[in-house]
């Protein structure tokens, strides 16, 4: 006959996080070669590499919400914004402020609302080509002055989401070997 069988475990060290905490997010403000049309009037697309000098040349880049200077996500000055170039496109990492404008955006994000981001630039190299119907516009090299994360964006393949914290990531593989060790001792 089978004897039931409890197992205790001590979970004296585990944590919860309350609402306060600090939320980063990550995504693309752009995408290399991935066209998009500019108002019904031409077709523009960004070359890679058209971020590099602007990133490594201004340090006062900001994270905007909707293009709204008056809603500041974050700032690569304060370290709050961080950017970089890769094979994808212009890739940004922000930690948001405890701000009423960010904890919105933040359950828009877990929400499914917003998921998308822009930039706000100005071209210092491009290329026209106006023998074709719609003419095409590339876009080698700009002056970044911001990104945003935005609810209508003009190209479709930028992406925003939230990052899951480092703490919650150590937590789960403590756990994940907490586990194993207790499937071991149930052998």
């Amino acid at each position: 006959m089978n004897k039931k069988e409890i197992r205790t475990l001590d979970i004296t060290n585990l944590q919860t996080r309350d609402n306060n905490e600090t939320h980063t997010i990550s995504g693309y403000a752009a995408v290399f070669n991935s066209p998009t049309i500019i108002g019904d009037w031409f077709e523009e697309v960004i070359s890679p590499g058209a971020f590099s000098k602007t990133i490594s040349e201004n340090g006062d880049i900001r994270a905007l919400f909707n293009h709204d200077w008056g809603q500041v996500l974050g700032r690569t000055k304060a370290g709050t914004l961080r950017l970089s170039e890769d094979d994808r496109g212009l890739k940004f990492e922000v930690d948001l402020p405890n701000t009423s404008v960010a904890r919105d955006l933040v359950e828009s994000l877990k929400r499914g609302d917003i998921n998308q981001c822009s930039f706000g630039f100005i071209p210092t190299i491009e290329e026209w080509d106006d023998t074709i119907e719609p003419m095409k516009r590339t876009i080698k090299e700009v002056e970044l002055y911001e990104i945003s994360v935005v609810s209508i964006p003009a190209y479709e393949d930028t992406e925003v989401s939230l990052v899951r914290s480092k703490e919650i990531a150590k937590e789960v593989e403590l756990r994940k070997k907490l586990l194993k060790q207790i499937k071991e001792l149930l052998k």
